[in-house]
């Protein structure tokens, strides 16, 4: 069976801006369309785009970009990370990754997190004094992450402020109509992000210290097993592009949504214990990636129509989160939600490994913006990204009175 895709550009500015109408339009006519311009089925409802994420036949499999010489690292950290990875190989490298993060590195964190937090905040109010506009994003919501995975792997104060725009230029390569400037600029990246983590892991295994690289560079399983080199470089950016721009994107698609919606940002004031349920809200509200890939590695019937051997089919996370029949008002903010089954994270083998400490950061800056103003005001509109997978703003220009 072949369903007719509804019309829907990734690459239109409307689209981009707000994805949701066209999403509802598609759910209504079937959960899963064939796009003819992307040459792959997308599955709209929350059902659909569940089972593509947890059903087994339906993989993550990794080919290189081509000509091999121009993307090579760029193929090297995406040949040897986890999530592009099926088990066997998967749960080899999950288990390893797993046993490194249990030895209390969220935790450890957690104080230092929320000091940070607060004091980005008391900076953001000092320059804006109630009158001044300040950016959110480049105030915070982009610090705090990147500092976060940058004290987690341990790497000097010095150096941390390379990690974002190597992360930027290789994300951009998961967009749809890139060019090919993109496309050198995300090698370049890769290339330097490489070949900076092989000389700061060589250091480590020198001088280990209490930092997650130095775990995952000495660690050893029951089994004896260990990272590889180049699994270990991989592991270390997929943290940092995975983690960051997640956190960074739920922290400006989320405030941006409680100031639009400004009875639920003083429901939030009023009653601080909503926090946790709010931050899992705000993911599913608008989320911070839009598709994820899978490849079936045999027939596959989703949503009635057959996804052949060999072909892609992507969940749409947005359009999952706010699909009607399984989210009460899926269209409306409510920061006291509790039945929110939201797949923001992910599903299955591939559930995001760092959610644990997402959760944390975004506790800690929604907190010490809550607690630490009187008074959040949009200073001018805000700019989003012109990018439709990776949801994000580029601007949010804010008024902050203590």
């Amino acid at each position: 069976m072949t369903v007719a895709a509804v019309p829907l550009d990734l690459t239109d500015p409307a689209v981009v801006a707000d994805p949701y109408p066209a999403f509802a339009v598609a759910r209504a006519q079937a959960p899963v369309q064939w796009h003819e311009g992307l040459g792959l089925w997308l599955a709209f409802t929350h059902a659909e785009s569940n089972a593509v994420l947890r059903d087994r036949r339906l993989g993550r499999l990794w080919s290189d970009k081509t000509p091999a010489e121009r993307f090579e690292s760029f193929n090297l950290i995406h040949r040897n990370a986890i999530l592009e990875m099926e088990p066997p190989d998967h749960t080899r490298l999950r288990r390893l990754i797993s046993t490194a993060f249990a030895r209390g590195h969220v935790e450890r964190l957690r104080p230092w997190v929320q000091e940070l937090a607060d004091s980005l905040v008391d900076g953001l109010v000092e320059r804006s004094a109630g009158t001044e506009p300040v950016d959110l994003l480049a105030g915070m919501a982009e610090e705090l992450p990147v500092a976060v995975i940058a004290e987690l792997l341990g790497v000097p104060d010095v150096d941390r402020p390379l990690l974002r725009p190597w992360s930027n230029a290789i994300v951009k390569m998961y967009e749809y109509g890139r060019t090919t400037q993109v496309e050198d600029d995300a090698e370049r990246a890769a290339a330097e992000f490489v070949a900076y983590l092989r000389s700061l892991a060589a250091d480590r295994r020198m001088a280990p210290g209490e930092d997650l690289l130095s775990h995952l560079v000495t660690m050893r399983d029951a089994d004896g097993d260990r990272l590889t080199e180049d699994e270990l470089v991989t592991t270390c950016i997929l943290l940092l592009n995975a983690g960051h721009e997640a956190t960074v994107n739920v922290s400006g698609n989320g405030l941006l949504a409680l100031l639009e919606h400004p009875d639920q940002l003083q429901r939030l004031r009023e009653d601080p214990g909503l926090l946790p349920t709010a931050i899992e809200e705000l993911m599913r509200f608008d989320s911070p990636l839009q598709l994820f890939e899978r490849t079936a590695t045999e027939d596959v019937e989703i949503g009635g129509v057959t996804v052949a051997r060999g072909q892609k089919i992507a969940a749409l996370l947005g359009s999952g989160n706010r699909d009607p029949g399984v989210f009460a008002d899926a269209d409306t903010l409510d920061v006291g939600r509790t039945d929110n089954p939201h797949i923001t994270f992910g599903a299955g083998v591939h559930f995001c490994i760092g959610a644990p400490l997402a959760r944390v950061e975004l506790q800690a800056s929604f907190g010490a913006l809550l607690r630490r103003t009187s008074r959040l005001e949009l200073a001018s509109p805000a700019r989003r990204r012109p990018e439709f997978v990776i949801r994000g703003l580029r601007e949010l220009p804010l008024v902050v009175t203590g």
